[in-house]
């Protein structure tokens, strides 16, 4: 019996010792947006954050850092400790279009950052102004070729995706259109409302409205298929102009090293989240979003690719950093 008891008070003594350290997520974790606070990158970054929290027991703090067409906060976190808990939130700008856009970065894009999964996929509308003469894309070419240089097209930056897909148009179509830019995704569809452009490329989300109230029309969308909120719009790829491109993603990242559990941790739950059907319903699909949900393999594999594709864009455009 003595000698029980002495075993047992060994064993209590060495239990602490011998218990494992907590596993991932043992603090905070920090999403670093790309963007400012209010747009669709935003709003989904904040409903994730929320979700996630509730799953790991531990606080999502969304922190949004725009600037610099996603420089400062890619930059913020690729300098960040590469322990899982500092978690960028971008889209395609900074690693498919940016490092043709600017002859140095910071960063480099393919050795410091580890990508976690694709969220979604969304594809933009060719929109018009309901006072043009044309009412579809072959309309559109007819009138540009009869008038060159008198149609014009908003961007919200050189090398910003309208920009990139105007170009990809003109390139393919043998037309001159005029490239417009602005300072900010939210003021090209008002300008083609306002009368002051004539097209534009805009998201499905933006663009629902203002088609609803007759305040804009579409003429083509993006993609391989029409979207079901609009099955009336044809797709570039239909109408002989597969090469136009006019899709953006939003992707999760961390900076590279970081703990290969963190990252399997991060992709499991978020595409638990995409999974659950009104979630992926009325957050994602209603809003336009094509769910993703891939994995970092599968991630990285597309955007090898997608790097690819948007140089060819940026050469033809010509488009350099402002």
């Amino acid at each position: 019996m003595r000698f029980l008891r002495a075993a047992l008070a060994l064993l209590s003594a060495l239990l602490p010792c011998a218990a494992p350290a907590q596993s991932w997520p043992a603090k905070p974790v920090r999403i670093v947006v790309a963007y400012p606070a209010g747009g669709g990158i935003d709003v989904m970054a904040r409903q994730l954050a929320e979700r996630l929290g509730s799953l790991w027991g531990q606080p999502v703090i969304v922190e949004n850092k725009p600037g610099a067409n996603t420089i400062v906060a890619a930059d913020a976190v690729a300098k960040s400790a590469a322990d899982g808990y500092t978690v960028l939130m971008t889209t395609d700008a900074t690693f498919s279009i940016n490092p043709h856009l600017y002859a140095s970065l910071p960063f480099d894009t393919q050795r410091d950052f580890a990508p976690v999964t694709m969220l979604v996929l969304l594809q933009q509308l060719l929109v018009a102004h309901p006072a043009t003469p044309f009412n579809d894309l072959k309309g559109l070419i007819e009138a540009a070729k009869a008038k060159p240089g008198t149609i014009n097209y908003a961007s919200y930056g050189s090398g910003s995706q309208p920009h990139l897909s105007g170009e990809m148009l003109k390139y393919k179509a043998g037309i001159d259109l005029v490239h417009v830019p602005y300072k900010g995704i939210s003021l090209a569809v008002p300008a083609v409302i306002a009368g002051e452009v004539q097209l534009t490329f805009a998201g499905i989300a933006s663009s629902m409205g203002p088609l609803k109230g007759g305040r804009i029309k579409a003429l083509a969308i993006g993609g391989t298929r029409r979207s079901p909120l609009l099955p009336d719009v044809p797709t570039f790829a239909e109408l002989g102009y597969p090469e136009v491109e006019t899709h953006a993603w939003f992707g999760l990242f961390l900076p590279a090293g970081s703990p290969e559990g963190a990252v399997a941790r991060i992709y499991a739950d978020t595409r638990k989240i995409l999974d659950e059907p009104e979630f992926r319903q009325k957050q994602l699909v209603d809003r336009g979003y094509e769910v993703v949900g891939s994995s970092p393999q599968e991630f990285a594999a597309y955007m090898k690719k997608d790097f690819e594709s948007r140089g060819r864009a940026v050469k033809i455009s010509g488009a350099r950093a402002e």
